[in-house]
């Protein structure tokens, strides 16, 4: 799986780390919905710090088509609502 954060890169995702992956985007929908910003802003930096420390960053000129694109890791509560629908980011 290859996951682009915008203003941040693509990175190529182990199948390993990938349900986790998909844990924290749960929570993190899960925040938004319930408009808790601190569970957001601690579920969304792990799932980038996820990403970061698990993820092997490509270079920036080996573009590969991306799985999955999430917003900046500094994203606020507000600008996620418009970003995260409910169902997640991460495919089923």
């Amino acid at each position: 799986m290859i996951v682009r954060i915008f203003s941040d890169g693509q990175y190529r995702i182990p199948d390993d780390v990938q349900a986790r992956l998909h844990e924290l985007d749960i929570a993190t929908v899960n925040a938004i919905d319930s408009d808790d910003e601190a569970a957001f802003s601690s579920t969304y930096a792990a799932l980038v710090e996820l990403i970061h420390a698990n993820g092997e960053r490509l270079s920036d000129d080996e573009l590969e088509p991306s799985d999955l694109m999430l917003p900046p890791a500094d994203i606020t509560l507000e600008e996620a609502r418009e970003e995260f629908t409910g169902e997640g980011l991460l495919p089923d």
